[in-house]
């Protein structure tokens, strides 16, 4: 997974959408679908090494006074 997210962030800062991992390839749509994929493989590297997920969403609610 580390190696796939490495290709995935070399892509992305050379401002391409296809990457190549062995003997595949996945040409992505949007710069956005990219991002989406490179934090998904993050999680799931955290997850594997029992790392808390790196991103933490606190909910804000209010009484609407």
């Amino acid at each position: 997974m580390q190696q796939r997210l490495e290709a995935l962030l070399e892509a992305r800062d050379s401002g391409a959408l296809t990457v190549r991992h062995g003997d595949k390839s996945v040409t992505y749509r949007s710069d956005s679908e990219m991002a989406a994929a490179i934090a998904s493989l993050e999680d799931r590297i955290s997850a594997a090494q029992g790392l808390r997920p790196s991103r933490i969403i606190y909910p804000r609610t209010s009484k609407g006074y």
